[in-house]
């Protein structure tokens, strides 16, 4: 497409940076933007996604889904001549091994009966 114009976004993360901002075309799905995003994560965070199932982009208070696009999500937020869309950054990490062994510690407490019969 010969005349489509080019959408200038930035992503935020958790912390107050960002990553950006870059120039896509409004045909760029949601999850090619996720996979920049992992591309250009930096080194020194403490948390890392290591997929893109990790990552959940937020505009305009929705979660976009992965096969969204550009074009379909700056209709969120309206027209912005020559401004830039800022989509937040949200991370879904697995839980840590410390989380599962205390609800496995949990479980026999869980299963035993407390009933009183008069």
């Amino acid at each position: 497409m010969a005349g489509e114009e080019l959408v200038e976004l930035k992503f935020r993360l958790t912390d107050g940076t960002d990553i950006g901002p870059s120039k896509y075309s409004p045909t760029t799905t949601v999850a090619s933007l996720k996979e920049k995003i992992l591309a250009q994560w930096p080194q020194d965070k403490e948390n890392c996604p290591n997929t893109i199932q990790d990552v959940k982009l937020i505009n305009g208070g929705k979660i976009l889904e992965n096969n969204s696009t550009v074009a379909d999500c700056s209709l969120l937020v309206g027209e912005l001549p020559g401004g830039v869309i800022t989509m937040h950054v949200v991370l879904r990490l697995p839980l840590s091994n410390k989380s599962n062994e205390k609800q496995e510690d949990d479980s026999p407490k869980k299963s035993s009966c407390l009933c009183t019969i008069l």
